[in-house]
């Protein structure tokens, strides 16, 4: 399994899809740790031209489309 990404390696994302997915994910975390306990999931899957449908569930959820240009490499 490999090494996830560290948050360095992201700096890159600093507006677009990318960006604006970690923003709202942070959020979540940080919500969760204020009320105590959380569960969320995260799915992501390749649809055309290379696009991440990367969804957010956590009691609603959220999709955000990242084009293939914006995945950091």
């Amino acid at each position: 399994m490999a090494e996830p990404e560290t948050n360095s390696q992201f700096q890159g994302a600093r507006s677009g899809q990318v960006r604006e997915a970690l923003d709202w994910l942070e959020g979540l975390v940080v919500d969760g740790l204020k009320h105590g306990f959380f569960d969320y999931s995260i799915a992501c899957e390749v649809a055309n031209g290379g696009k991440r449908q990367l969804v957010i569930r956590a009691g609603k959820s959220h999709k955000f489309t990242i084009p293939e240009n914006e995945v950091p490499r």
